[in-house]
């Protein structure tokens, strides 16, 4: 399989400091090497597909774990790196458990409780898909460095205003981490403990303080950048694109995927 390797996945970046460096996961794989462009295109069209299949047909879903299963598993990801960053899931599976209680009628009973038949569907399906998607997510930022995701919607031509806001925020997210731990220890060093709601008035101020560092900070980037040239649009490292022989492994996702839902539309009808 024809691959483009990328400066940018080298074994020097697992040491990255921004966010989705910490995310990222380094290996040799044919999944990792795969151009970015063509793994985020693949992922969004089979979360299309995912979200287009029937709920009622749960031997489909099943496919689709599967699918990722495997893929994880070429791309040599660990179920102890991949299990734990699934918690992100946790608010949706809580929302889902509350839709068999609320959902309308015909009702049946389980172990006693009145359950909703439409709302345990629809629970249902917030499950499979949420988590099809949240371990599809996983895969893609496990997979490709946040230097290489940025590279490949610049070469898919999203707008070049949102790939810089992207960049900048995962490049200072972890400044502004820091600057909130610091804050922290210094009220820590005064005495102050977030005890109940007299101390929201400290954390407001603190949350005010805050916003006006990052801004400041922001404006002091800005300032640097144009100092040095900047004229709206930042240089470009690398323009690699993805092969003919990339776009077809990876279009292979979506395109299983599609086999399935439609399998899945016609055994319901």
């Amino acid at each position: 399989m024809a691959t483009v390797t990328r400066a940018s996945t080298g074994p020097g970046h697992r040491h990255g400091h921004d966010v989705g460096e910490q995310l990222y996961v380094h290996r040799h794989t044919p999944v990792h090497l795969l151009a970015p462009e063509v793994k985020i295109v693949a992922l969004v069209a089979f979360i299309f597909v995912v979200v287009a299949t029937p709920v009622h047909q749960m031997w489909a879903f099943g496919v689709f774990l599967a699918i990722l299963v495997a893929i994880a598993a070429v791309a040599r990801l660990p179920a102890r790196i991949v299990v734990p960053r699934m918690v992100v899931e946790v608010p949706f599976l809580l929302f889902a458990a509350l839709m068999p209680l609320t959902g309308p009628d015909p009702q049946v009973q389980v172990l006693g409780v009145e359950l909703s038949v439409p709302g345990l569907w629809a629970g249902f399906g917030i499950v499979a898909k949420g988590t099809i998607g949240v371990l599809g997510a996983i895969i893609l930022a496990a997979t490709t460095p946040a230097r290489d995701l940025l590279a490949g919607l610049r070469a898919l031509r999203v707008p070049s205003v949102l790939v810089q806001i992207a960049a900048f925020m995962l490049r200072y997210l972890h400044v502004v981490f820091d600057e909130m731990a610091r804050m922290r220890v210094a009220r820590e060093s005064r005495g102050f403990e977030a005890t109940g709601v007299r101390s929201w008035p400290v954390l407001g101020q603190s949350a005010g303080a805050l916003f006006i560092r990052s801004y400041e900070r922001g404006e002091r980037v800005h300032l640097a950048m144009l100092s040095r040239g900047y004229s709206g649009t930042m240089p470009v490292l690398d323009d690699l694109r993805a092969t003919r022989a990339q776009w077809l492994v990876g279009l292979m996702l979506p395109a299983v995927g599609l086999v399935v839902a439609l399998a899945a539309w016609a055994v319901q009808a």
